[in-house]
């Protein structure tokens, strides 16, 4: 049975610490990813990276409405381009949302849970803008770095609507 996982919050030294490469897929990282998947879904976000929940590990999950549940073990951007404005927010970040710049077009190569190669390309969807953070926190680096200061960050509003007009929309990732 999987297990919800703290999760870490902006300040701890892992989520600035570059992840250390998968080496063997074993039941430890089967239980870890089942484990992420269910943190993720506990906090209602739409991708969790290994550092997230202190495992300084390139293990990413990730699951969109369009695209299912992906897991990604050892994922890097091979390549991406074009570049768009985006609302975005982080489950390590809580309470706060900014708008960044992400790529239009993301590819990522990664192994599955089955050590299988798998390639994504997406392209000006949630999962791209999803892949770029998730790889971000695998290598040390949170969305608020993208900012030119901490004044471009918006605190979330708790609201009874999910669609009060003040607030924009940022995803959770």
């Amino acid at each position: 049975m999987s297990a919800i996982l703290p999760i870490r919050i902006a300040g701890d030294p892992v989520l600035r610490t570059p992840a250390k490469k998968v080496k063997k897929i074993d039941g430890s990282i089967q239980r870890l990813i089942d484990d992420m998947i269910t943190t993720m879904h506990g906090a209602h976000g739409v991708g969790l990276a290994a550092p997230q929940v202190g495992v300084s590990l390139r293990i990413v999950v990730i699951e969109t409405p369009d695209d299912g549940l992906l897991e990604l073990i050892n994922p890097q951007i091979v390549k991406h381009s074009g570049e768009r404005r985006l609302w975005e927010g982080c489950l390590s970040v809580p309470g706060y949302q900014a708008e960044i710049n992400r790529s239009r077009q993301v590819t990522v190569k990664a192994l599955n849970r089955e050590g299988l190669e798998i390639r994504l390309k997406a392209v000006d969807t949630l999962l791209a803008q999803a892949l770029e953070h998730e790889i971000d926190h695998t290598k040390g680096v949170l969305y608020i770095d993208y900012l030119n200061s901490p004044d471009e960050l918006i605190p979330v509003r708790p609201s009874i609507d999910d669609h009060d007009a003040e607030t924009p929309e940022a995803v959770l990732v």
